[in-house]
């Protein structure tokens, strides 16, 4: 007897990315392990003001996921991130849990996505510890004070450190 064809299993990782930081990267990098294919999607909501512009970010993603085989990036807008993931047909969504106030949003935004479709599944991921604090906001918000780029160097991938120079200033307390 030939054995059957096991389901593609593909998950959706939506995020901001403003900006990619080690911890997504590392949800990135353990969704292609869990799932045979993963779209990192960028939702975009209009009532946001972000730090860098939607292609800068895609780019970003295009660029820190290149070599890791199965990972697409897309972009979704106007619409929820279990719609998208139906569009695509991922039967999985991807989330990352740091603290018990992510777990408390979390598990409610999954049981609101179980009434809109409950045919897809929100997996949740818990980073390692030296990740485990580590937001876009948070690197944001380092940004400033004597001696910033070599504390945030190490939360963001090269090209978005790059990035981010460009943007918040090489020189300390030069923050726009």
């Amino acid at each position: 007897m030939a054995k059957a064809k096991r389901a593609l299993r593909r998950a959706v990782y939506g995020g901001s990315f403003d900006p990619l930081t080690m911890g997504h990267m590392y949800m990135i990098r353990e969704g292609a392990r869990l799932f045979d294919e993963l779209i990192v999607a960028i939702g975009i909501n209009p009532a946001k003001k972000y730090t860098f512009p939607l292609e800068e970010r895609l780019e970003h993603l295009r660029e820190c996921t290149r070599g890791i085989g199965q990972v697409t990036v897309g972009r979704f807008e106007n619409r929820f991130l279990v719609d998208y993931a139906r569009e695509t047909g991922a039967q999985y969504i991807l989330r990352g849990v740091r603290n018990a106030g992510d777990y408390e949003y979390e598990r409610t935004m999954r049981q609101v996505n179980g009434d809109i479709d409950e045919s897809i599944t929100t997996v949740l991921l818990m980073p390692p510890r030296e990740l485990a604090e580590l937001s876009s906001s948070f690197v944001k918000g380092l940004a400033g004070p004597a001696g910033w780029q070599r504390v945030v160097r190490k939360y963001l991938p090269p090209p978005v450190y790059a990035s981010f120079l460009r943007v918040y200033g090489r020189a300390p307390s030069k923050r726009r």
